[in-house]
């Protein structure tokens, strides 16, 4: 397990880390469907997830791990039954060689070869927002998802620093009892999403385009843009 009680932020590579930030992707196509993911890799990985932080300190995040091969292919069947519209819609509203269409393309090729992915890992989170109040709102959903999407990206980049890809999805919480029927989750945990984990074919990625911040960044009032 990789521990690391203290580090001085001088001491940190900065141009590592902002390349791990900048070009850890959502890999589909390029998961190496045929290399196994060894169990200690993966529990370092979650080892360094869980470091992040929860709401109210709980950490109540929980993670299940599939490898059965049988059940990792009725797992993608209930992710292509559960977002089969959602994907078609993205192929067919897609502009043929663009940005979106490239997505489309990826995330049908990945409902296609999900069962295949060597690993599939399903963070969840102790609770449900109909438990947790009487009138689930903003506050009480930002606080439940937020106390497990953090650990969820930190075991994302964790995964790329090690040559693993992965992809974070949540086509399959369109049928979520269902999942959690063929998986054994209790009725008082909540899935958070689902993530394909495997080698990558190649080692290269790049960054992403994106619009500049200063477009998106305002000051103080929504109404000022902070340039």
């Amino acid at each position: 397990m990789t521990s690391v009680d203290r580090f001085d932020s001088d001491d940190f590579n900065r141009t590592q880390a902002d390349a791990l930030l900048s070009t850890t992707r959502s890999v589909r196509k390029r998961l190496d469907l045929t290399r196994d993911v060894p169990d200690d890799v993966l529990l370092e990985c979650l080892q360094l997830a869980v470091q992040a932080p929860t709401g109210s300190n709980n950490q109540g995040w929980r993670w299940l791990v599939v490898r059965d091969s049988a059940t990792k292919e009725r797992l993608a069947e209930i992710y292509r039954k559960a977002g089969g519209e959602y994907l078609a819609a993205g192929v067919a509203n897609a502009e043929t060689g663009s940005q979106s269409g490239r997505v489309a393309t990826s995330a049908h090729y990945l409902a296609d070869h999900l069962g295949e992915v060597p690993v599939i890992v399903i963070p969840m989170i102790v609770g449900r927002l109909d438990q947790l109040s009487d009138a689930p709102n903003t506050a009480a959903a930002a606080g439940l998802m937020g106390s497990i999407l953090p650990a969820t990206w930190s075991l994302q980049l964790a995964l790329r620093s090690r040559g693993l890809g992965s992809c974070f999805t949540t086509l399959h919480l369109n049928a979520e009892a269902e999942a959690a029927e063929l998986l054994g989750i209790p009725s008082h945990m909540t899935q958070a999403g689902l993530i394909p984990v495997a080698y990558t074919t190649g080692t290269s990625f790049r960054s992403a385009q994106r619009p500049p911040v200063e477009q998106i960044t305002y000051l103080d009032q929504y109404k000022n843009p902070i340039r």
